[in-house]
């Protein structure tokens, strides 16, 4: 089965092809970090126009590099949400224009399902199975029985962990995208600041990282009133180490207490360095499954891997009255 995937949810214009969930034939990303670094964020009605200038050129190179014809596409799956509901829409409506065009099934993908399964284009997915979902937008542990067969067990109260990195490596002054920017200084520092690890209860599986943001704010603005400086290596290493602490001892606890065959970490801070590291050097005896880099952020081999199983799991297509959803629900 050929699936034509396309993802458009926040700044990266990403359509793929990939057969049977496995074999990516293209992946074309079209970014967006340049633009949106001169505000320091994304901006969605940039983010959306940006999506409509690029849209027809990343489906034509798609097919290009794929070597096939828009004819021999069997599905097309489109993330449908969430995220920036101008950048969903671009997306959602050039996937159904084709489907339309060329008379093809369609089904929509929720984002997060994506980043799941983008671990199923390189390891064989084992049930039932614990899921760490960390992103910009989300912190979710998440309970497969099975295929697409989602129960979030904990998520974060307050802030995302990416959304996390991004503000305190604004606070130490550096540029965005801050997540890989922390991620790469605290190589080169030591834990030396004294940093909470927020577990709220003794049995929670839910995340809070807004105490540990304030808690890293507060050290900076103290440290300018007495005019001390501040090691930002350092500073990014204890911090990294906090919120990896964190998510990598949850993530264990769940799967000893779920019996789990395997533990999946998914979404765009599944790269940071750290968090990998961590779950290498405190596994006791899990089979971990991390996608490679390419796969990690926002792409859409992810969606159209996530679209094969989804309709394989039922077989259930959308009609052309689908819409995009910003907070559309996992479960």
């Amino acid at each position: 089965m050929l699936v034509l995937g396309v993802e458009t949810s926040c700044d990266e214009t990403s359509v793929a092809i990939v057969r049977d969930g496995k074999e990516v034939l293209s992946n074309v990303i079209h970014s967006q970090i340049d633009v949106h670094a001169l505000y320091g964020g994304v901006v969605p009605e940039i983010a959306s126009r940006q999506h409509v200038y690029q849209i027809s050129m990343v489906f034509e190179k798609a097919f290009r590099d794929a070597k096939v014809t828009p004819e021999e596409i069997d599905l097309v799956a489109v993330t449908k949400g969430p995220g920036l509901i101008g950048s969903l829409l671009v997306g959602v409506n050039a996937a159904k224009t084709f489907a339309l065009l060329y008379e093809k099934p369609i089904i929509g993908v929720h984002h997060l399902a994506g980043h799941i399964y983008a671990n199923a284009i390189e390891h064989e997915m084992k049930f039932p199975s614990v899921a760490l979902l960390v992103s910009g937008g989300n912190t979710e542990l998440i309970y497969m029985k099975d295929h697409f067969e989602f129960e979030i067990i904990g998520q974060t109260l307050d802030d995302a962990v990416g959304e996390a990195y991004d503000k305190v490596a604004r606070v130490v002054g550096l540029s965005y995208p801050g997540g890989p920017a922390v991620d790469r200084l605290a190589t080169e520092g030591k834990d030396t600041y004294l940093l909470p690890r927020v577990y709220l209860s003794a049995d929670s599986y839910d995340f809070s990282f807004s105490g540990l943001k304030s808690a890293v704010i507060n050290l900076v603005h103290r440290a300018s009133l007495k005019n001390e400086e501040i090691s930002v290596a350092d500073l990014c290493a204890s911090f990294q180490n906090a919120v990896t602490e964190v998510l990598v001892q949850k993530t264990f606890r769940l799967a000893k207490e779920k019996k789990v065959k395997q533990i999946i970490v998914a979404g765009g801070v599944s790269a940071n360095r750290g968090l990998k590291e961590r779950f290498e050097r405190e596994n006791d005896g899990f089979e971990i499954c991390i996608p490679s880099i390419r796969y990690c952020t926002d792409n859409a081999a992810m969606i159209a891997a996530a679209g094969y199983y989804q309709y394989r799991k039922n077989p259930h297509t959308d009609d052309l009255s689908m819409n995009a959803v910003a907070n559309l629900e996992l479960t």
